[in-house]
């Protein structure tokens, strides 16, 4: 994990910068999407790299259903539509909102009288509606994968209530292999109530005709809640340590054979899947087969689901170009992180401690390193016997962007460490199945690093400063610069050996 980072190439400078984070000023930031099935308001802490939400609020307005014969928004439908707009634009007023944003997709762009609808909601509300075109909305998904992930490659599908929205992703940009289909959750039920069979070929004939091949990273990244419903099943089924759906990954073949048995699923038996959201027990079926005939046709190696789609696809794209360069993982970090610790600035200093202490580190190592560093008093209002279990679990758990499961335990054992934790059976239970023994070694290391670092400066920066940890191979030496900086020998030699103990050296001593 930490040896062959997908961005060791990548030139942008990853750093802890203390005084932009703090003297930042929120402005709350809304965005409400009309989809086909659903419309939600997601109100967002900030319009920033790394999107925090606030509130969220979804009503199935069903607008896909409510499309009549003719093509054509039925009055009722068209009114259901106002009314829950109009409630979520007087809730993000209440919440003092500067800017709330309408995005409107596939059942509004296909409707004959789209336009009736968003007339009436800015004559209700004021708002101004954005209809997006079907291309237009596959690149503002990709883009939230963008936000979400540190320099994705591969493909990237959102399913919809009306829609599949399919892009390619590279690094930091979208490709112009886009293209929207009428393979939502809606149109594929209604053809599985013809029969399985029938339904698989309807399917199978729109993405022969207008689904690119995949070139890039053998990764397809999936969005949209019915997708996610089946990471949840599974994550569910395994019992796994970390529920987060964000940034979960399956080998696509696995996935593939879930899919297709869920596919041939009655409402009934979805039902008695563990952990199935309710509100997909009628479509995840039809959900279930789209996935399985996508992962057919691309055939990928794996699957990373997201939950970062259209809304912070399009938060992205609002951002100037050296926000959206920001790495997702340490805004986030930052953002929590330094204004609740006790010295900010000491972060940034433990980032420059650190910065020699493993050669050879990669991009994708430091930023890990750095978020650990931002995160490092994350508990320090805990009691100190549960500091270190309370704070692991919180980080395997937390909602972070721009991060792996196996990243999330890196950090979780990091800060375990640096309250000085114990790495037994309860913990090994989780970094077992998501580490390797040298990323596992890695995190214990730079945890008493920090804790080390934490004791000896009494988490003053200039203190840390007049310092230097050398690892060698017959000893771990703590060198003090400064004679006035001299610490506690032996509180502070007794952090100092546990950090000699992690790197299998047998000498620590205070120089």
């Amino acid at each position: 994990m930490q040896g062959s980072g997908q961005g060791d190439l990548d030139p942008r400078v990853i750093e802890i910068e203390t005084g932009r984070v703090l003297d930042r000023q929120q402005a709350h930031y809304g965005v409400i999407d009309v989809g086909s099935n659903s419309i939600r308001l997601v109100v967002y802490d900030d319009l920033s790299r790394a999107p925090f939400p606030r509130f969220n609020e979804k009503s199935l307005v069903a607008l896909g259903a409510g499309l009549g014969d003719d093509g054509r928004f039925s009055d009722e439908t068209i009114a259901r539509a106002v009314d829950a707009i109009t409630r979520m634009s007087a809730i993000a007023k209440a919440m003092d909102v500067t800017r709330i944003d309408v995005l409107a997709t596939e059942a509004t762009r296909k409707a004959k009288n789209g336009d009736d609808l968003i007339a009436a909601i800015t004559e209700a509300t004021g708002l101004k509606p954005r209809i997006l075109a079907g291309e237009e909305e596959a690149h503002f998904t990709a883009y939230g994968v963008i936000s979400g992930f540190f320099q994705p490659k591969g493909m990237i599908g959102d399913i919809g209530g009306g829609s599949l929205e399919v892009a390619e992703v590279i690094g930091d940009r979208v490709s112009e292999r886009v293209t929207s289909m009428p393979l939502g959750a809606l149109p594929v039920k209604a053809r599985l109530e013809a029969g399985y069979g029938e339904a698989k070929q309807w399917v199978d004939g729109i993405l022969a005709e207008s689904l690119p091949p995949l070139l890039t990273e053998p990764v397809f990244h999936a969005i949209g809640g019915g997708w996610r419903a089946l990471a949840r099943v599974r994550i569910a089924q395994d019992k796994a340590p970390i529920t987060v759906v964000h940034g979960f990954e399956m080998p696509a073949e696995e996935l593939r054979k879930m899919a297709k048995t869920i596919a041939k699923m009655t409402p009934e038996e979805v039902a008695e899947l563990p952990d199935v959201p309710g509100r997909r027990i009628e479509t995840l079926a039809a959900s279930a087969l789209v996935m399985s005939r996508v992962l057919k046709k691309l055939a990928p190696e794996r699957v990373v689901f997201s939950a970062f789609g259209l809304r912070e696809g399009w938060i992205y794209r609002q951002l100037d170009e050296d926000e959206q360069y920001r790495d997702p993982l340490l805004e986030c970090a930052q953002t929590i992180g330094l204004p609740t610790a006790r010295v900010p600035e000491f972060s940034a200093a433990l980032g420059r401690w650190t910065d020699d202490l493993f050669p050879g580190e990669t991009l994708a190592g430091r930023r890990l390193r750095l978020a650990a560093c931002a995160l490092t008093d994350i508990g320090w209002r805990d009691h100190e016997k549960i500091r270190p279990k309370e704070s692991f679990q919180r980080l395997l758990q937390f909602p972070f962007v721009g991060i792996t499961h196996p990243e999330r335990a890196f950090l979780a054992v990091t800060i375990l460490c640096r309250y000085g934790g114990k790495l037994d059976g309860e913990v090994r239970a989780v970094t077992d199945a998501l580490l390797a023994p040298a990323d596992l070694r890695r995190a214990e290391i730079l945890g008493r690093v920090m804790q080390l670092g934490h004791r000896f400066s009494a988490a003053v920066p200039e203190i840390l400063d007049h310092a230097r940890l050398e690892i060698e191979a017959d000893a771990v030496r703590l060198k003090i610069l400064d004679p006035r900086s001299n610490p506690d020998s032996d509180a502070v030699l007794d952090r100092l050996k546990k950090v000699a103990k992690a790197t299998g050296v047998e000498v620590a001593e205070i120089v």
